[in-house]
């Protein structure tokens, strides 16, 4: 994405929102304009990449194909690591840690 920036997108904030984008841009050494863009074209980037087309050729969908078909496995280890507690169902407050 270079080239000549021609188009203008307009935004209406509150004072809060524009004083905490004007604090992280100074933060981060940019405009306002350009800490901006970055993020919403990062943060547009990352909804749409689960939804991007992707082209296999016959041998390449047969592979995929056949592997959606399979059965799931046992990952050793998985399931106790997921039914192990973890920190967040310790009962007492303030114990997390000890």
């Amino acid at each position: 994405m270079t080239g000549a920036k021609d188009d203008r997108l307009h935004l209406r904030v509150e004072p809060a929102q524009k004083a905490l984008l004007e604090a992280a841009s100074s933060a981060s050494g940019s405009t306002v304009s350009a800490f901006v863009l970055k993020a919403a074209t990062e943060a547009a980037a990352d909804i749409l990449a689960d939804r991007r087309v992707f082209i296999l050729d016959e041998v390449a969908w047969q592979a995929f194909d056949h592997a959606l078909d399979r059965s799931a496995s046992e990952v050793a280890g998985l399931r106790e690591l997921l039914s192990a507690p973890t920190v967040l169902d310790q009962s007492e407050p303030g114990q997390a840690g000890r």
